[in-house]
């Protein structure tokens, strides 16, 4: 069985390494991939994005599956296009990606089937949208959302009134995000702990993974511009029997039906970003993919096989398949480069990963999220760099293998958080 898994980070290298466990897959690729990748599959020159070079090569390789992670190719309708050709795919259709590519469209269809989420109001006009938040009606923290993709940089959390003008005209006027920031929207800054809960659904049927909690801010003590992940433990110490019963009744099963009432059902890995609050759990966002670096810690703990649960999704079976997870807490500290999330340095060498977590390192996974392979050498090749994980029967113990092996590993400019798991 051929397998395509389009992508190049970190997630994809953990996908791919579940993948790697299926003795049906004979052949495994990544398109584009990463150095890391390039040990696990065979990376295709082929950005994530282009729809015609990407159904060429599936066609002339005659792939039997492909699985279409980042948000990008999933909102640009990349599934359609496979699908058209006969080439089965995980991952949701266009017009059902939009619940992540458009917030104004998820914003909505919280609203039109009372899933419960912050209070919120939309625009596209920018003179409007400064005028709402000079009417007084407005509390201050607000949150300010551009409505498309924005690499999960989007969301702004103003502490005031010229903060929020400051971001609006960032956002609206300057560009930051690009047409992504053609509408915004602005709500409600909700208090509590956040979860995350990735979950399998193949349109009727729902399955939620194991709960995961993220650290989206660049410093420790969660302070400063908020990055595409810096790390994360699984499961969710937040996460309680009750407001699982809770999220299952009032946020997952009716999100699933929503869509599919509105024409466009979910097929895939559909990522709920939920808050905590004094009211109940609410809905901070949607994303429509496995969240990175959340897959890399929640599929560390996936003992059934991933390709199976994947197709029972792709044939909507999702209801036949029983998931067994390890009954264990994971852990995942990111090392980026000095300077992310804004500009930064790249090709610097990466030392000590054999040490840090090679071969003879029980329960150490080291994914690769941005590197480049030079004759055996890594070197950095992006913002976020690699994601240090391991397992254990504890979360103190998770962290504790997790760190002794990012302590082991160094290049210049490293930087990553000290305090993971503890926010």
């Amino acid at each position: 069985m051929k397998v395509l898994v389009i992508g190049s980070g970190g997630r994809e290298h953990a996908i791919i390494k579940s993948l790697k466990k299926n003795k049906r897959i004979t052949k495994l690729y990544a398109a584009p991939g990463n150095g890391g990748i390039s040990a696990d599959a065979q990376c295709v020159p082929v950005k994530v994005v282009d729809i015609h070079a990407m159904t060429e090569f599936a066609v002339k390789e005659s792939l039997d599956y492909v699985v279409v992670t980042p948000d990008d190719p999933l909102a640009v309708g990349m599934v359609d296009a496979l699908e058209e050709k006969g080439i089965r795919c995980f991952g949701p259709k266009k017009e059902a990606a939009r619940i992540e590519s458009s917030k104004v469209f998820s914003k909505n269809l919280m609203k039109k089937y009372r899933i419960p989420t912050a209070a919120y109001e939309t625009f596209s006009n920018y003179d409007e949208a400064c005028q709402y938040l000079k009417s007084g009606i407005v509390s201050f923290p607000a949150v300010i959302k551009a409505d498309g993709l924005a690499l999960g940089k989007g969301v702004i959390i103003a502490e005031d009134l010229d903060e929020a003008l400051a971001a609006i005209n960032e956002i609206m006027r300057d560009k930051k995000f690009g047409q992504s920031g053609d509408s915004v929207v602005i709500e409600e800054y909700l208090k509590g702990p956040e979860i995350t809960v990735l979950s399998f659904t193949d349109g009727k049927n729902i399955i939620p993974m194991i709960s995961s909690m993220d650290h989206k801010r660049i410093y420790d003590g969660n302070k400063g511009p908020n990055t595409g992940g810096m790390g994360v433990i699984a499961p969710n110490p937040h996460y309680t029997k009750e407001i699982a019963k809770i999220c299952e009744k009032e946020i997952f099963i009716p999100t699933i039906q929503a869509l599919k009432k509105e024409g466009c059902p979910f097929k895939g890995c559909l990522y709920f970003g939920i808050m905590a609050t004094e009211k109940g759990p609410m809905v901070i966002e949607y994303n429509a993919r496995f969240g990175d670096p959340e897959a890399q810690a929640v599929l560390s703990l996936l003992e059934t096989d991933l390709l199976e649960i994947m197709e029972a999704v792709t044939d909507e079976k999702l209801n036949e398949i029983d998931i067994i997870w390890k009954k264990e807490h994971a852990a995942c500290v990111v090392l980026a480069s000095a300077g992310y999330p804004s500009a930064y340095k790249t090709g610097c060498k990466i030392n000590g990963l054999d040490s840090g977590g090679g071969a003879g390192k029980e329960r150490i996974l080291i994914f690769h999220a941005g590197t480049e392979n030079k004759n055996g050498e890594f070197f950095t090749s992006g913002g976020r760099v690699l994601g240090v994980t391991a397992a254990g029967q504890s979360l103190e113990s998770a962290l504790g293998k997790a760190y002794d092996a990012v302590n082991m590993i160094n290049f210049e400019g490293m930087y990553f958080r000290r305090d993971i798991g503890r926010y």
